[in-house]
Order: C-alpha cells, then sequence, then structure tokens
C-alpha cells in the first residue's frame, strides 16, 4: 500500500477544519466586524496592511502621474496644471477604494491560516541535486575569487564560472520545474502578514528614510536630472530642448528624451509649494521614496522566504547598507541617490514586479495584473533603462512561467508589464531619432559586468551563491520557479559573448552593465540564511546571518564612507558639496552682466541645480558627445574649461576669445589659485569685479 509523504512542518501548517484559506501575504487585510473589539482589530489590521497599502498606493499614484505627463504633451498642459490634476485624481481614487472597501469583512490581520495538503513536494534527484549544487559553488567561487587591479580580472578565465553557472542554471530550472509539476497547487503558501512583522518593517524604514537624510552622495548626473527639476520649478515648463547648455537654443539631447516623469514631478511639486526644487526633492519626496524601497525590499523577502522572512529582511537591509563603495554596487544604487528615476527603479520597481509577478501567478487576481501594468508605467517614468532592464526580467518570468504550461497568463503578464514602455521608447525614437553613439561611452563584457554589480571577492562569493542557489532555497512553487527563472536569464546573458553580440548588435552597450538589476539580488541574498538545516533550525538560521553580516562588515565598504563618495552631515542636507552649493548661491548674487558664466567644472555641474537662471559654459562634459565631441559646440567648451580649471593644455589666446565670442561668455570665476586663468582673463577683455574669500576663495571678472 503507497503511504501519502508528509508534509514539512516548517513550511506548511494544516488549518483547523472549517476554517477560511489564508489570505494572501500581500493581499491587505481589513478590520474584523466584531463590535466588542473593533478599535484594536482595527489598528491591527491597518498595521498589517501598512506595507501593502503604502507601496501600492505609491505605485498607482506615481503611474496616474506618469499618464496625465504623457497626456500633457498632447493637450499643451504646464507642469503646475498637472499637477494640480494629479492632485485631484489622487484623492479621487482614494475616495473611491475607501468607499469600496467600507463595510467589509475579513478575517483578523495576523491570523495564518495555510491549506491543508495531502502530501509534500517530492524529494530532489540526489545525483542532479548534487550536480547542481556543486555546479553553482564552483561558479560562484571562480567567478568571486580572482585578482583584480584596477577593474580588470586576472587568473581565471572567464569561461570557467561562466559555463559552470550556466549548468547550474539549467539544472535548477529543470530540478524547480520537476517539483512544481508534482506539488499540489497551494501547498506553499506565504505567511500571512502580522501586525508585528509589518511594524518592523515599518520601523526599518522610516529609520532607513531618516539616515539618508543625512548622507550627502554628489553625482554629475545630476546636473541634467536636478537640474531638469529646477528648470521645471522656475519656469514651470517642460524643456523639450537643450536645457543645459543654451537655453533651449541648440535641440534636447537624443539620449536623454521626455519620458521619464520623475524629474517633472520634482519640479512641479516645488513649483506648486513655493519652494526650491533641489530642497523639494531631498528633503520632502525622497524620504517618502526611501520608505517605499525599503518596504518594497520587504514585500519580497516576506513573499519568497520559506521562513524566517524577518532574518531575511535584516540582513538584505544590512547588505545594502554595508555593501556599498564601488560605482556600481547595488548598496551605491539606494538611500544615497533614490533621488534619480534609475536607482528607484532598480531599488523599489524590480522587488516590486517581481512580488506582483508572484501574485499573479500564485492567485490569477485580476488585481495583480492591473498592478503589473501599473507598475510597468511607473518603471517608465521613472528612467528609460526601465526598456531595457524590465523586458529581461519579465522574459525570465514569463519563460519559466510557459515551461510548466501556463502559457495565457505568461502571456498576460508579459503583455501587461512591457507595451507601456516598449510603446513610449518606440514613440520617444521615431520623434528623437536613434540614439547617437557616444564614444566616450564604456562597455563592460560579462566579467566586468559581474564585477562590478555582484562584485568580487568574498562578497562576490556571496552574490554568486544567491545566484546560482538561490532557485533551490527560495519557497516553493512559484517563488522557485521565477528565482530559477530571473537565474537562467542571468546566466544566459553572463555567458562569455553574450553581451558583447548585443552590443554589436544593438549599440546599447553604455548600459548593458546595468543588466543584473534584473535579479532581486540583496532579497535573495537575504533568502540565504533560511536555508533549512536539519536539527539545527533557528540557531542554524541565525548563524548563517551573523556569518553574512560579518562578511558585509569585514569586505564591504559601508554606505557612509568616505569611499562610497559619501559625506556624512549632522543636518539633512542636499546630496552635494556644500562648500560648492556656498560657491554657486555666492556667484548668483554677483553683480554680473548677461551672458554665460564660465567656472571650474565643479562649479559648473553644481549651478543647474541651484538655478536655471545663471547658464553656464559646460554644466556636464559628459554629454557634448551628444552634439558631436569634434564639433565647434563641444571643442570651444572643452577649450575653455580647460582654462577655468587651470590645466596646463591651454589653447592659444586667439583660440580661447574666439570661444569666449561664440559662446557669449561674459563673466569668468575660477579659484583664486589658478594664477593661468587669473592672469589670462585681463588679455581675453576681462576685468576683475569681485572676490570670496576662504574657504574656496574666488576670483571673478566680467567683460569690460
Amino acid at each position: 500500500m503507497r503511504r501519502t509523504p508528509v508534509a514539512n512542518v516548517d513550511s506548511i501548517a494544516v488549518a483547523p477544519t472549517g476554517s477560511d484559506p489564508a489570505p494572501r501575504s500581500d493581499q491587505a487585510p481589513q478590520p474584523s466586524d466584531d463590535t466588542g473589539r473593533a478599535p484594536a482589530a482595527r489598528v491591527r489590521a491597518l498595521v498589517a496592511a501598512a506595507p501593502v497599502l503604502i507601496t501600492d498606493g505609491a505605485v498607482v499614484a506615481f503611474a496616474l502621474w506618469t499618464v496625465l505627463y504623457h497626456l500633457a504633451f498632447v493637450f499643451g498642459l504646464a507642469p503646475s496644471a498637472t499637477f494640480v490634476i494629479w492632485i485631484g485624481g489622487c484623492l479621487v481614487g482614494l475616495g473611491v477604494w475607501l468607499w469600496r472597501r467600507r463595510g467589509r469583512a475579513s478575517s483578523a490581520a495576523g491570523r495564518v491560516h495555510q491549506e491543508a495538503v495531502e502530501g509534500a513536494a517530492p524529494a530532489y534527484p540526489r545525483p542532479l541535486l548534487a550536480l547542481v549544487l556543486g555546479a553553482g559553488t564552483i561558479a560562484a567561487v571562480t567567478a568571486g575569487l580572482t585578482t583584480v587591479e584596477d577593474g580588470v580580472g586576472e587568473g581565471i578565465p572567464w569561461w570557467i564560472p561562466g559555463g559552470f553557472g550556466a549548468l547550474a542554471a539549467a539544472g535548477a530550472m529543470f530540478l524547480v520545474r520537476r517539483r512544481w509539476l508534482a506539488t499540489p497547487a497551494g501547498s506553499a503558501p506565504a505567511a500571512a502578514a502580522t501586525p508585528l512583522s509589518s511594524a518592523y518593517a515599518l520601523i526599518v524604514a522610516v529609520l532607513a528614510a531618516i539616515s539618508g537624510l543625512f548622507f550627502a552622495r554628489n553625482s554629475v548626473d545630476d546636473a541634467f536630472f536636478l537640474g531638469k527639476s529646477v528648470w521645471v520649478a522656475e519656469r514651470d515648463e517642460v524643456p523639450l530642448r537643450d536645457f543645459l547648455f543654451t537655453d533651449g537654443v541648440a535641440p534636447a539631447m537624443n539620449s536623454q528624451p521626455p519620458v521619464p516623469s520623475i524629474e517633472v514631478f520634482y519640479g512641479a511639486f516645488a513649483h506648486v509649494f513655493g519652494l526650491h526644487a533641489a530642497s523639494a526633492t531631498w528633503y520632502i519626496v525622497t524620504p517618502v521614496m526611501s520608505v517605499v524601497a525599503v518596504l518594497a525590499l520587504w514585500r519580497l523577502v516576506q513573499r519568497w522566504a520559506p521562513r524566517r522572512a524577518a532574518l531575511a529582511f535584516t540582513v538584505a537591509v544590512t547588505y545594502l547598507y554595508l555593501v556599498a563603495g564601488d560605482d556600481a554596487a547595488l548598496g551605491t544604487f539606494h538611500l544615497t541617490r533614490l533621488h534619480q528615476g534609475k536607482t528607484m527603479f532598480v531599488a523599489a520597481v524590480v522587488p516590486l514586479m517581481w512580488v506582483y509577478l508572484t501574485e499573479w501567478f500564485d492567485s490569477r487576481s485580476r488585481r495583480g495584473l492591473i498592478l503589473i501594468a501599473a507598475l510597468s508605467i511607473v518603471a517608465t517614468g521613472l528612467s528609460t533603462t526601465s526598456a531595457i532592464v524590465l523586458p529581461l526580467l519579465v522574459g525570465g518570468a514569463v519563460f519559466a512561467m510557459m515551461l510548466v504550461g501556463r502559457w495565457r497568463d505568461a502571456i498576460l503578464a508579459g503583455a501587461a508589464a512591457l507595451v507601456y514602455p516598449i510603446g513610449a521608447t518606440i514613440w520617444s525614437r521615431l520623434n528623437a531619432g536613434p540614439i547617437t553613439e557616444n564614444a566616450a561611452a564604456a562597455f563592460y563584457d560579462a566579467e566586468a559586468t559581474y564585477r562590478r554589480t555582484v562584485l568580487f571577492g568574498v562578497l562576490g562569493v556571496i552574490g554568486g551563491l544567491a545566484l546560482w542557489l538561490g532557485p533551490l532555497i527560495a519557497r516553493r512553487r512559484t517563488p522557485q520557479l521565477l528565482v530559477a527563472g530571473s537565474t537562467l536569464a542571468m546566466s544566459v546573458l553572463l555567458f562569455p559573448g553574450v553581451l558583447d553580440a548585443l552590443n554589436s548588435l544593438t549599440g546599447i552597450g553604455v548600459v548593458l552593465w546595468r543588466m543584473p538589476w534584473m535579479f532581486a539580488l540583496p532579497a535573495v541574498i537575504g533568502i540565504l540564511c533560511t536555508v533549512d538545516l536539519p536539527r539545527l533550525r533557528v540557531f542554524g538560521s541565525v548563524a548563517i546571518a551573523a556569518a553574512l553580516v560579518a562578511c558585509f562588515a569585514l569586505f564591504g565598504t559601508p554606505m557612509w564612507s568616505s569611499k562610497s563618495y559619501v559625506t556624512v552631515h549632522e543636518q539633512p542636507v542636499w546630496k552635494l558639496p556644500q562648500q560648492r552649493k556656498s560657491i554657486v548661491f555666492w556667484m548668483t548674487r554677483l553683480d554680473r552682466p548677461d551672458g554665460v558664466v564660465l567656472a571650474p567644472s565643479t562649479l559648473m555641474h553644481t549651478a543647474p541645480m541651484v538655478t536655471s537662471r545663471m547658464r553656464v559654459v559646460s554644466p556636464n562634459d559628459r554629454y557634448l558627445p551628444d552634439y558631436g565631441i569634434d564639433s565647434p559646440f563641444a571643442q570651444d567648451r572643452l577649450k575653455l574649461v580647460a582654462l577655468a580649471n587651470g590645466k596646463p593644455e591651454l589653447a592659444p589666446v586667439s583660440e580661447l576669445a574666439g570661444a569666449i565670442e561664440r559662446l557669449d561668455v561674459t563673466t569668468i570665476c575660477v579659484y583664486s589659485g589658478n594664477q593661468v586663468a587669473r592672469d589670462l582673463a585681463p588679455q581675453l577683455g576681462f576685468q576683475q569685479f569681485a572676490t570670496r574669500g576662504r574657504p574656496g576663495a574666488m576670483t571673478c571678472f566680467r567683460r569690460g
């Protein structure tokens, strides 16, 4: 007589007879109708549901803003008018939601009911399991433990980790698919959110947002991103032509189409409330975004972890705090620069997309599909990167679901996630033309991409273990299948020569290094500590978590380190060097003639973040290739930048004078130690008219 296998009690609890089905962990529980306990029950339900309500509400609200922003091009609305309409739409939507939820009864928030299951999932075939574990471990160790000098790996050919990684990914997909097909649906539901676990996530999110206020990380990209917000705040219009170099005279850079809506949101918010765009961005909106990003991470960990989600979440957050430093580390793309759309994309959209895909494939609820579509609109409004990374992310999930016969669900999810971002990209390219090749942009092959994002050394090994062994550790059924699909997609892209071929075919090599963003690395690294060690249980998980955190502390560069290009202040500050900010404000108050200002590069990078009214020669040299690096447009600026920076390789005075005349430079401000520029200024027809003392001593000249 065949015996029915017994379920693993760690992952499945048998519900009492007649109990209700489990509430989905990501579905907001509602207050009980028990009038005697209504106040306390409602408070508990609200706390338990808060992470879901905050993140889903933020997704729907920003999706609405992005749609209204794009429609504003058709109707010619000013950003402030669009913002007011958006506020009205949010209020109406909130009222409708409250009305629909009114009076509905639900189970108590803290109850964790899970379906009774007749049998456990089948065990993995031991030989194949050993093959996957061995190949994944070899790939992780060889990818991470290599000699790296000046960013170049040495010692181990990349085909070794690339090949073993592909083998591990394919084997893991086979094992997970086999288990999926043999496991009853509903046999591994995630534990429902409880007031205690949600309260912990909320506390961590709020503390993270507060800490982010005191971190300042300078980014030259902010000259464009925040500069655009400042322009919108001061002028209440969306700049459809160049606003950095020529005040609307030159065409816009075709590498920066006006599709993202986030910068205009900052500017419109500041304009409506009478704030400086930088203050509105960094003091008000960014902390809110920090809370959303941390809660998005919590929701994914809570959804994917087979057990001890709070512990896994703690490890994941610690990873982000302690592993920064490198310019492409995921810790760098978090609290210190969440105001940038691409950072919010990787920190919040990626984990939430995995959450919504998990919910859709688990329940096939209309709500899940709507949220997938809304989040794809959010991704479009945050960054053009979404048009590249999102198809990779969704493609891995869709492929995995097709392997288990869920073709219809996979196609619907793919369509909901990709129609809007791909449509927006096609529209922008039809209007702006193909992206101009940037000769200064670097392309990173698979090896360099892995070591820039997943990192190298001990941290690279940990990241590799999460990548290639994650499918075997995540919660059974949908999470395992989606992690396996993501791992397989990543492994294919990391196979030697694949990224090179994509670069040759598409010409988008400048952003292909962002491909690992599709894999929710911090969440899966956190889930590593939930591996079920026989007889050790909780103690084993705590020991693994402690070992992981110790490695982060010993081998990582913390977010607050100067090596992460971050300065820590005693009070909330703008995220740029404070002395440069003071100097630029001083320059704006000078009695300058109309025209363009020439200053050191660091100050010209800062100027657009302070005001759009003071135009400078070159706010960001990195954008000059968009206009042709050998063109007079770029060369005139580069010659004058060299003068302002005090570089010895100066152009002849006659060429400098010609560039000054063509660019209408009427003011030159240089550091007082730049004796070369101070001596040449009178020869170029300028007279000294202002000085600034230390620190940051400056001398300014104007045309006589």
